[in-house]
């Protein structure tokens, strides 16, 4: 047998530079689980958001599902509908980033990443979540 072929195989110290190859694997499971236990939680955490001085207001989950949405019966003009629609869209899309903030929140928070997380564009697979403010603990599908 050539020398040094034991840490090939996983030999002495655990193979690879001496880590430990089951340690590493089971520290990798948990982290997974931990993160599929917080994606779980997403539609739990609701997040809200209003356009046009409350006249239209929207709810939302971290999972980015909307869930309640409130049009004040003066916001109804049939001579500008397009106004109407301007502040729905506000609303909702303000909603979503809130619920996107949350999710990433919730996400960096499981895996360590912390502040390094945001400088990464978010923990993998994040980008494109909005924030739907005010809301922490998001799980995003995905991630693994």
């Amino acid at each position: 047998m050539a020398k040094g072929s034991q840490y090939m195989r996983g030999g002495r110290g655990g193979g690879m530079g001496g880590m430990d190859m089951n340690k590493l694997m089971k520290q990798a499971q948990q982290m997974q689980e931990q993160l599929a236990a917080a994606q779980d939680k997403l539609g739990d955490i609701e997040v809200s958001s209003s356009a046009g001085g409350g006249m239209v207001k929207v709810t939302a989950t971290a999972d980015m599902k909307l869930t309640s949405l409130t049009i004040d019966p003066d916001a109804v003009d049939p001579e500008d509908v397009e106004l109407l629609q301007d502040m729905v869209l506000a609303a909702v899309n303000g909603a979503l980033e809130q619920a996107e903030a949350a999710a990433q929140q919730q996400m960096n928070d499981v895996s360590g990443l912390g502040a390094l997380g945001g400088a990464l564009g978010g923990a993998g697979g994040l980008g494109g979540l909005g924030g739907l403010g005010g809301a922490s603990g998001m799980g995003i599908p995905g991630l693994f």
